[in-house]
C-alpha cells in the first residue's frame, strides 16, 4: 500500500485545487491512498511564538501525518505569478525546528499539481516550488506536470473535475507519482 498526503495551497472554499485534490481520490490506482489534510488551522509563522509556545498542534500533527506517508502530493495556486503566501508558511512551519527536516522532508517524495483560471495553470507556481523543495531535501518527482489551466472550465460549480481529458492527465499523473514513491519507500 501505498500512502499519500494531500495538500491544497488554497484556504478558499471553492478551491480550484482542493477540488483537485478530491478528484485525486477517485482516480487512485490500485494499492494507493490519499489523505488530504487542511492547512486552515496553521498560524502565521513567528518565531516568538514558536519560542515562547513551541510548534503548534496543527503543524505537529501535519508534521506526523507527512513523515508517516510515502509521500506528499502538493495541489498549489499561483497567485501573482509566484507560490501562495499561505502554502508556503505552512511549509515554514513544518520545516520547524530545523532538526526535524529530515525526518518530514529528508528524501520524501514530493509531486506539484496546480490548477489555475488563468491560461498558463500553475508553471510559475511550480517553478517557484523548486529550490523550496530541493533545499528541504524531498525528492521532487519530475516524470509528470499537471497544469490545469482555465480551471472555471474543468471544474464545476459543485467542485468535481469535469473535463475528461483532464481526468486521464491527473489519473496518469498519479499513477506514475505513486510507483516513484513506492519505489522511494526504504526498505
Amino acid at each position: 500500500m501505498t500512502s499519500l498526503i494531500g495538500i491544497s495551497g488554497s484556504l478558499r472554499q471553492g478551491s480550484f485545487n482542493t477540488a483537485l485534490l478530491r478528484a485525486a481520490r477517485d482516480l487512485l490506482p490500485d494499492g494507493t491512498t490519499l489523505e488530504v489534510r487542511s492547512i486552515a488551522e496553521i498560524p502565521l509563522y513567528n518565531g516568538d511564538l514558536e519560542q515562547r509556545d513551541g510548534v503548534p498542534e496543527a503543524v505537529t500533527a501535519l508534521k506526523e501525518a507527512i513523515a508517516a506517508a510515502d509521500g506528499l502530493l502538493i495541489a498549489s495556486p499561483e497567485y501573482n505569478n509566484s507560490i501562495p503566501g499561505v502554502l508556503k508558511n505552512t511549509i515554514d512551519w513544518l520545516s520547524r525546528p530545523a532538526s526535524d527536516i529530515p525526518r518530514v522532508f529528508g528524501a520524501k517524495p514530493v509531486a506539484l499539481m496546480g490548477a489555475s483560471p488563468g491560461p498558463f495553470g500553475t508553471i510559475l507556481s511550480q517553478s517557484a516550488w523548486l529550490p523550496v523543495f530541493k533545499t528541504l531535501g524531498a525528492q521532487l518527482w519530475s516524470g509528470e506536470r499537471l497544469l490545469v489551466s482555465r480551471a472555471r472550465e474543468a471544474i464545476g460549480q459543485d467542485g468535481s473535475l469535469t473535463d475528461e481529458k483532464i481526468r486521464e492527465r491527473l489519473r496518469a499523473f498519479l499513477q506514475g507519482f505513486s510507483i516513484f514513491a513506492q519505489a522511494a519507500r526504504p526498505r
